[in-house]
């Protein structure tokens, strides 16, 4: 037996692992969300990189075992509960809210599904969000009343938009009209301006946008209510093959390792396997992400799970009740972080945002205020440069338009939330001082500037202002 099996091993040993595997052929059968950017290191990352094949055993009670591995993709958590409920899938990865519809439906069929593990998520709820058409005078939620909001129904974004409508004391049947649509017909009609707003999860809150159709108007993280993809497994194949639930849980380890060592690298794979742009994906996967990739079961996530349960519930989408503390498996998880030499507590502990270790481009300053930094994507250079401040990122920006390069994208994290935006949708401050400061809201860049003094700009407008005074 090798160290690794060894391991494994080690970490398995706990009361309700079962080992009953056998020399056969065994499915390994998993249902991805490719388009669903922020579970690339639980489906598409794995499958393109050929990470399971690395990870699954072939010693011990598995020396004579050969795997059937398949891969089917969804553009949702709905299909895969199907498939899985149907015996068609081992695996799946979808967001809080239809992972827990997964469990539901799964008792409801006299089964049973685990949430293994997290991917990405948002203690926030960042991740989800609202966008209106390029040209609406829209520019916030309160706005939306006695509007017509569309929401693919049953999905993350769902609950994040029920509870928003909540938070702003309105009955969601009589103050606004919430209508079912999925984001690629929401797409066209947003075009034709056939919606007033839409509701959306990971990344069409900010692929529209990419895309030159859509404004977002409301980020997740406004309703302060976590939010996160993961990825579960049939419960009696975890019982079967608890070894295969860690050699795929490890290779989703590795995956989130290498996205994080190279994230610009791996977002233009992503984008050339969904068609969701490079940029789009760093937005998510690279330091100071939209999202945190995460694997680890913080209490705040095993409370989205109870929160979903409830909602579903109360939308009349369910009539069972199902035991978080029962769906929700860790044990797998650990044992895969001690098999691959991680600390699983320090992991569960840490809520920091992945990290920017960086000097600044143009003065080779450290980097030191997050909400504060700046990126640009130069055409043809394979890595983002990095800022210190957008006033630094704005000058340089000049300079490299002056050479005559091409600019992929601006990227700058919002002043009070530090969720990272792209800078064409995004507001400006500039303070007399010269400092700039960068916002998702307009509302929140006309606070700021009335408390700090300044004017509100566009992006635009705030290149202008830089260009003005050099």
């Amino acid at each position: 037996m090798n160290l690794r099996t060894h391991l494994v091993a080690l970490a398995l040993a706990a009361p309700g692992f079962a080992s009953t595997a056998q020399a056969e052929t065994i499915r390994v059968a998993i249902g991805t969300q490719d388009t669903t950017i922020n579970t690339a290191t639980g489906g598409l990352l794995i499958r393109e990189l050929k990470l399971l094949e690395k990870y699954l055993p072939h010693d011990g009670k598995y020396k004579d075992a050969t795997y059937d591995i398949q891969w089917k993709n969804f553009t949702s958590g709905a299909p895969i509960t199907n498939e899985q409920i149907a015996g068609k899938l081992d695996f799946g990865v979808m967001a809080d809210f239809p992972g827990s519809f997964n469990g539901l439906a799964h008792l409801k069929a006299g089964r049973k599904s685990l949430f293994i593990t997290v991917l990405s998520g948002s203690v926030n709820g960042s991740g989800n969000g609202i966008v209106v058409p390029t040209d609406s005078p829209i520019q916030s939620l309160p706005e939306l009343k006695g509007k017509t909001i569309s929401v693919p129904f049953a999905s993350t974004s769902h609950g994040m938009l029920l509870r928003a409508v909540k938070a702003q004391g309105w009955d969601a049947e009589s103050d606004v009209s919430i209508i079912t649509q999925a984001p690629e017909v929401a797409g066209a009609a947003l075009k034709a301006n056939q919606i007033e707003a839409h509701a959306d999860f990971v990344p069409f809150a900010e692929l529209f946008p990419w895309r030159g159709f859509a404004r977002k108007i409301y980020d997740g993280s406004q309703a302060k209510t976590p939010t996160f993809h993961g990825a579960l497994v049939d419960a009696s194949y975890a019982e079967k093959y608890p070894e295969i639930v860690v050699a795929y849980l490890r290779a989703a380890i590795e995956a989130d390792q290498l996205i994080a060592k190279e994230p610009e690298k791996y977002s233009e794979l992503i984008g050339k396997v969904t068609g969701v742009e490079a940029e789009v994906d760093y937005l998510f996967h690279g330091p100071l992400g939209l999202q945190t990739r995460d694997l680890t079961w913080k209490p705040q996530y095993r409370q989205a799970v109870a929160t979903a349960i409830e909602t579903l519930k109360s939308l009349k989408k369910a009539d069972g009740s199902l035991d978080v503390d029962s769906f929700v498996d860790d044990r797998f998880i650990r044992a895969a972080f001690k098999a691959s030499g991680l600390d699983y507590e320090a992991a569960l502990k840490n809520y920091e945002q992945l990290p920017l270790t960086a000097k600044d481009a143009a003065t080779s300053e450290p980097i030191k205020d997050p909400k504060r930094v700046a990126e640009i994507w130069v055409d043809g250079e394979p890595q983002v440069r990095h800022y210190a401040s957008p006033e630094n990122a704005l000058k340089a920006l000049k300079a490299i338009e002056g050479d005559g390069k091409a600019i992929r994208v601006f990227y700058a994290q919002d002043r009070e939330s530090g969720i990272k935006l792209i800078g064409e949708q995004a507001w400006f401050v500039r303070a007399d001082s010269g400092e700039v400061s960068a916002f998702l809201l307009k509302e929140n860049a006309e606070s700021w500037a009335k408390a700090h003094g300044g004017n509100v700009l566009d992006f635009t407008g705030v290149k202008s202002s830089i260009l003005a005074s050099n």
